[in-house]
C-alpha cells in the first residue's frame, strides 16, 4: 500500500469517526433551513431532573430562559427587564408586597388558560422546591384575580425583579412532580418533542405561543463534552458551537467565530478566617493561617498580571476583573488595585512580616510557609489553565500555591479551609455581591465560599437589599465594596483575587443571523431566539 493511499484512508477513518460520534449524540442529516442544532454550553448543562424551571432548568445561577416556560419578564436587546407574561408591577412604600399583573391572552402548550393562579402556584412551589434558586425571602404568593398577583416578602428586597425575571411559570391544574420534568407544560415558543437522555433533546414550536413566532421551527439541543466541541463545529452538522479555550485560535470553515460578553468573572476565593480549630458539620475544616493574613491577600491582587493571563489562556477574548462585577451599574472603580507589580506585592509582604529566610523563593512569617492549596475543576480547561497560571505568578512574589483538582463535593468541603478558582455570571447583586460577601456562618453553601464579614460592607447590603430605588441600591451595592478602608473590593480587604471576565465564543455557521442580543448575557446565546433567523436556504 502506498504513502498516498495510506493518507486518503487516513482521512476517511477521521471523517467516519466524526460522524459515528454525531450519530451517536442523536445528530443525524437534515437540509430543512428551519431546523436549528445547538450544541449546549457546558454552563447549561443536560437537566437531571428534566425541563422544569422549579428545579434548575432556566433558575438557578445559570440565569438562561428556559424555553419551554415563560417567565413574568425577559431582558430585551438593550439590557433592560421589560415585561413577558406580565403587564406591569408596583412595591409598597414599605417594599414588602409586590403586586404583579399579567396578561389575559395567553395559553400552555395543552391548551389550558394561563392566569394568576399559575404565577402564585408556580412561585410557592419554587419556593418549597429544593434548587439553586434562594426564594426563602418569599413569604406567600397570591393571586387577587385572574390578572393580579400579590407577593409578600419577610424583608423588601430591591433585587426581587429578578427572580420575577428567571422562574418559568408552570401550569397549576396539570402539574405532576413525578412526570413533569420529562414532560413540561409551558406558554413559551417551544414543546419538548423528546428527550434523548445522554444525547439531545428535541424542541419544536408551541403553537399556542403569544408573541412573536420563532422562524426555527424545530430547535435540536445536544449535550457534548468540551473536549468534542470543535470536532462538531467542524463536522459541518451542526450550527452553534461553543468554542473552547484551546480553540480560540482556531477558524472553522463555514462559519463565524462569535464573541458575546456576559460578565463572566473567574478568580481564587481566599479563605478569610484564621484557622482555630473549627470545623463544619465535623469534616470541613475552617480557617487558612496564611490566606487569613492581609498582607498575603493584598500582594497577590497586586502582583498578578492579570493581562497576560487573557492573552496567554484567552488568547484576548477576556479582560481583566478585579472586583467580580466590573462591568455591572453596581461597579466601583474605586475598589479596584493596579497590578501586575511584582515589587510592590513583595514591599508588601515584606512590610506584613513575610521574609524569605531560607532562600527558597517562599516567604514565611513566625515559622510559617506561605503556601496554601488551591481546588480547581479539572474538567473545565479554563479553570485548570488559570490556575496554573495563577500559581506560577504567585511564586514570583513569594506565595507558593499548590494545585489539586478535584470534583465539586469535594472543592466545597474544602473551600473554608483552602483557596478555590471560583466564577460568577449572575447580573444580578443579590447574587454576585450580597451572597458572596455578606457575613454568614458556615453552611456547607458554595455562596461566600471564604466566610468574609465585614459589618460597614453588611450594612450597606443590608441597606441595598431594602430599598425601594433600584439606583440608590446600586450605589449602596458599589459602596459596600470599599468602605473605611475595608469592603469586598480588593482595595479594601480583598477576599478574593478576582483575575478574568472571560467571554463566551460561539462557532455560528454562516447565514445565520442571531438578531441584536443584550450586553452583559452572553451565557444565554438562546436569550432573544424568535429574533433568530437564516438567511440561507440550505440548513
Amino acid at each position: 500500500m502506498d504513502k498516498k493511499t495510506m493518507i486518503i484512508i487516513g482521512v476517511i477513518a477521521i471523517i467516519v469517526i466524526i460522524v459515528a460520534a454525531f450519530a451517536l449524540m442523536g445528530g443525524s442529516r437534515d437540509n430543512d433551513p428551519t431546523h436549528l442544532t445547538v450544541a449546549a454550553h457546558s454552563n447549561i448543562p443536560e437537566p437531571e431532573a428534566g425541563f422544569s424551571s422549579l428545579v434548575g432548568w432556566g433558575c438557578g445561577h445559570q440565569n438562561y430562559n428556559p424555553l419551554v416556560q415563560s417567565c413574568l419578564f425577559k431582558t430585551d436587546k438593550n439590557g433592560s427587564i421589560v415585561p413577558d407574561l406580565a403587564t406591569g408591577y408596583s412595591i409598597s412604600s414599605d417594599g414588602k408586597t409586590w403586586t404583579v399583573n399579567v396578561r389575559d391572552d395567553v395559553k400552555f402548550s395543552d391548551n389550558s388558560t394561563f392566569d394568576a393562579e399559575d404565577v402564585a402556584f408556580t412561585f410557592n412551589t419554587a419556593k418549597d422546591t429544593e434548587s439553586e434558586l434562594d426564594l426563602t425571602n418569599i413569604a406567600n404568593v397570591t393571586a387577587k384575580n385572574k390578572t393580579t398577583v400579590e407577593f409578600k416578602l419577610v424583608e423588601p428586597r430591591s433585587t426581587f425583579i429578578y427572580d420575577l425575571r428567571y422562574v418559568g411559570i408552570i401550569p397549576s391544574d396539570s402539574y405532576d412532580n413525578n412526570t413533569y420534568g420529562e414532560h413540561p407544560i409551558g406558554t413559551g415558543p417551544y414543546v419538548l418533542d423528546h428527550w434523548d437522555k445522554g444525547q439531545q433533546a428535541i424542541f419544536k414550536v408551541n403553537p399556542n405561543y403569544y408573541d412573536k413566532k420563532p422562524y426555527f421551527t424545530q430547535l435540536t439541543l445536544l449535550f457534548p463534552e468540551e473536549s468534542t466541541w470543535l470536532e462538531l463545529a467542524k463536522s459541518g452538522k451542526v450550527d452553534v458551537v461553543p468554542v473552547a479555550t484551546s480553540s480560540l485560535n482556531q477558524s472553522v470553515d463555514g462559519y463565524q467565530f462569535v464573541e458575546k460578553s456576559a460578565g463572566r468573572a473567574q478568580g481564587v476565593s481566599l479563605p478569610y478566617l484564621n484557622d482555630t480549630g473549627k470545623s463544619w458539620n465535623g469534616t470541613a475544616k475552617i480557617g487558612n493561617n496564611v490566606t487569613a493574613d492581609k498582607a498575603i491577600r493584598e500582594a497577590l491582587n497586586v502582583g498578578v498580571n492579570r493581562q497576560t493571563m487573557c492573552d496567554e489562556i484567552f488568547s484576548g477574548h477576556a479582560t481583566p476583573e478585579y472586583t467580580g462585577v466590573d462591568t455591572r451599574d453596581y461597579a466601583n472603580p474605586a475598589a479596584k488595585v493596579n497590578d501586575s507589580d511584582v515589587n510592590k506585592a513583595k514591599q508588601i509582604l515584606k512590610e506584613g512580616g513575610w521574609n524569605d529566610t531560607n532562600g527558597d523563593g517562599i516567604v514565611e512569617k513566625n515559622g510559617v510557609k506561605a503556601s496554601f492549596d488551591l481546588y480547581y475543576p479539572p474538567k473545565y480547561l479554563d479553570r485548570q489553565s488559570l490556575s496554573t497560571v495563577f500559581a506560577e505568578q504567585a511564586k514570583e512574589i513569594g506565595i507558593e500555591v499548590n494545585l489539586v483538582g478535584a470534583d465539586w463535593d469535594t472543592i466545597y468541603a474544602n473551600m473554608y479551609s483552602s483557596a478555590a478558582l471560583m466564577q460568577q455570571t449572575s447580573p444580578d447583586p443579590y447574587k454576585s455581591i450580597y451572597q458572596q460577601y455578606h457575613s454568614k456562618e458556615a453552611d456547607g453553601f458554595y455562596m461566600n465560599p471564604n466566610l468574609y464579614n465585614n459589618t460597614d460592607s453588611d450594612k450597606l447590603m443590608d441597606d441595598a437589599m431594602h430599598s425601594s430605588d433600584l439606583n440608590a441600591a446600586n450605589t449602596l451595592w458599589s459602596q459596600s465594596a470599599l468602605v473605611n478602608g475595608g469592603g469586598w473590593g480588593p482595595a479594601g480587604d480583598a477576599p478574593f483575587v478576582w483575575l478574568v471576565n472571560y467571554d463566551y465564543n460561539y462557532f455560528i455557521k454562516d447565514g445565520i443571523d442571531i438578531g441584536e442580543q443584550p450586553d452583559g448575557l452572553g451565557n444565554d446565546i438562546l436569550i432573544n431566539i424568535c429574533d433568530w433567523t437564516r438567511t440561507n436556504s440550505t440548513a
